[in-house]
């Protein structure tokens, strides 16, 4: 088996960018409540259209890594393990499994609403992570954090997927004919 050193290296070179990216626009948020509306969420979609599922999801578990290790890169330019036991953690950490699930479904489908139902499920289950170890946190039941904790953040979490859609193939289509990214899964 040969191994194409030079476009590894590109590759993991993209999902550093990718990481970069998240970092940088992780930490630029809106107080909504407990819980901030950041950009976090818009970059990993971004990332996994442009990477692809298993780099865009690396470039995610790099940026939870360097936020535990106590870069100022999640929301409101906090960071450190402290981050993951508060009311955000669960949200933080439900970052990695979104990414999975939302980034197979845009990998593996060219359709868009197969591409959506992919976010809207990797999404989904951020929420419910978020959700519950905020639950846990705050000592707050459940109809109350739902209101507080997802319903507020439906919209603009709908025009981040929307947005990601529209640019990140766009992205990946000129590293691709750059000969930055091979072409693999939905864009090809």
């Amino acid at each position: 088996m040969q191994v194409n050193t030079g476009k590894n290296i590109l590759s993991l070179a993209v999902a550093g960018v990718m990481a970069a990216v998240i970092c940088v626009l992780g930490p630029l948020s809106v107080s909504v409540g407990a819980i901030p509306f950041s950009l976090a969420t818009l970059a990993m979609y971004f990332s996994l259209y442009v990477a692809g599922w298993r780099l865009g999801t690396l470039s995610v578990l790099v940026y939870v890594c360097v936020g535990m290790a106590g870069m100022p890169v999640f929301a409101g330019y906090s960071g450190g393990f402290a981050q993951l036991l508060g009311p955000t953690g669960g949200y933080i950490i439900g970052y990695v499994p979104m990414a999975l699930i939302a980034g197979a479904a845009i990998d593996h489908s060219a359709r868009r609403s197969v591409q959506i139902a992919g976010m809207l499920a990797g999404t989904a289950v951020l929420y419910a992570f978020g959700t519950a170890w905020y639950c846990v946190q705050a000592r707050v039941a459940l109809p109350a954090a739902l209101a507080g904790c997802v319903l507020p953040f439906i919209p603009g979490d709908l025009l981040k997927m929307a947005a990601a859609m529209s640019f990140g193939p766009v992205v990946r289509g000129r590293l691709v004919q750059a000969g930055l990214l091979k072409s693999e899964g939905s864009m090809k």
